[in-house]
């Protein structure tokens, strides 16, 4: 009669349990910590997007003064909705290439210069690259004194694949600090406005078209946390089971 399965095994020495348990708790342990920081981060998100909500649809205030440039940060100013006047620099624009639902084609970025002598780079919009020219060479925009609503948002640093190439006037970020020393400014803001959408002026686009901030974001933590708690719950399920099939070999062992 040929022996059963467990009973060719055997139990497991004390060595090898020791191993398995070491690992089944590291395993339980690590999942349970990456369900809590799921759990923080959608605390966190859930937050952020509130915030966000709150600030977008706020009324436009006065952007972060120079005395306060230091302390600007993503949690507490990006999309605040702001307001500024002053002179746009048309003369020293920076076409950003981008892709959006119309298409390829520029984020025109011009600087603001205020009263005060500080400069804001606007993105005043998109522009297809059949409006400015596979060279990028974008209309100007109005030279009188301008007053423009947006979203604040932070400088955008070099892409991982496609880097910004300042001496060939080639940009694929809106890296405020690079863009301002390519064109020779100083006293710029650390960071840039998003323009609103202008209202429409019959059926044509008007470019640049602004109002192009995508404010999507992803919230999928809820389902990570409960991926991760179930599979400690699994973990643990395991470690019973292979617990008790210890026992009972063992038990069988002495009968």
């Amino acid at each position: 009669m040929a022996p059963t399965e467990d009973a060719a095994r055997g139990p497991r020495g004390p060595v090898a349990l020791t191993l398995l348990a070491v690992v089944a708790a590291c395993v339980f342990a690590g999942f349970i910590a990456l369900g809590n920081w799921q759990v923080r981060r959608l605390a966190w998100k859930t937050t952020l997007i509130a915030h966000v909500e709150q600030r977008v649809h706020a009324a436009p205030v006065a952007p972060p003064a120079p005395n306060e440039w230091a302390h600007v940060t993503a949690d507490a100013d990006e999309y605040r909705h702001v307001q500024l006047s002053g002179v746009l620099l048309n003369d020293r624009q920076t076409f950003v290439w981008t892709a959006t639902d119309e298409g390829s084609g520029f984020w025109v970025m011009t600087p603001l210069r205020m009263a005060d002598g500080t400069i804001v780079m606007i993105n005043r919009g998109y522009a297809p690259t059949d409006w400015c020219g596979r060279d990028g060479h974008c209309a100007a925009g109005p030279t009188d004194e301008v007053t423009i609503t947006g979203l604040l948002r932070m400088s955008e640093p070099q892409g991982f694949l496609r880097h910004n190439d300042p001496a060939h006037d080639s940009w694929y970020t809106r890296d405020v600090a690079a863009m301002a020393a390519a064109r020779g400014l100083s006293n710029v803001a650390p960071y840039f406005v998003d323009a609103d959408a202008a209202p429409p002026h019959g059926n044509q686009p008007s470019w640049p078209e602004g109002g192009k901030t995508i404010l999507n974001f992803p919230n999928n933590h809820l389902s990570y946390l409960i991926t991760w708690y179930l599979l400690a719950l699994m973990t643990l399920v395991a470690s019973i089971y292979v617990g008790y099939d210890e026992y009972r070999l063992r038990s069988t062992k002495r009968g």
